[in-house]
């Protein structure tokens, strides 16, 4: 037997790749496409959710306003979100919605109870039927007071 072939009689360098090679690169790969199947539903419709009427449109009932009530500007939006994918995601079934007030520019926190109508940090003691009207009871409250700016959470 010489040096330029191995037991099995092949040249030297003519063997194929290595074990260790082959696991590595089939390994990488499977990594690879998992991660690409996991990522590509995020890609179109962002972080876990996506809009009910495809791209850009809020779901159908959303509330939005803007208006001056009382010398004060008020806005407010209820967007319904449906989770991506998820069972019922068709039928808006899994809808979550998500609710905003602003008054003068500053952000209300505002909940929505289990029988439908809304409450405030500023009237949190009586519930309203629409955001409008939680709204307008915040600045009946607030009188010439303004919102105080959510506090940061920086240490």
């Amino acid at each position: 037997m010489s040096r330029t072939t191995d037991p099995g009689g092949a040249p030297r360098g003519a063997r194929g790749p290595s074990r260790r090679i082959v696991l590595r690169t089939a390994f990488t790969a499977a990594v690879a496409g998992g991660t690409a199947v996991i990522l590509l539903p995020l890609r179109d419709h962002g972080p876990g959710t996506a809009p009910a009427k495809g791209p850009g449109h809020p779901a159908a009932g959303a509330e939005e306003f803007a208006e001056m009530y009382r010398g004060r500007e008020i806005r407010g939006s209820v967007t319904v979100l449906v989770p991506a994918g998820g069972p019922g995601a068709a039928e808006g079934g899994a809808a979550e919605p998500v609710t905003e007030i602003r008054i003068d520019g500053r952000p209300l926190h505002v909940m929505r109870r289990a029988d439908g109508t809304y409450l405030s940090d500023v009237t949190h003691y009586e519930s309203f039927p629409t955001l409008r009207e939680t709204a307008r009871a915040a600045v009946d409250e607030l009188g010439t007071a303004r919102l105080a700016l959510p506090a940061s959470h920086h240490r």
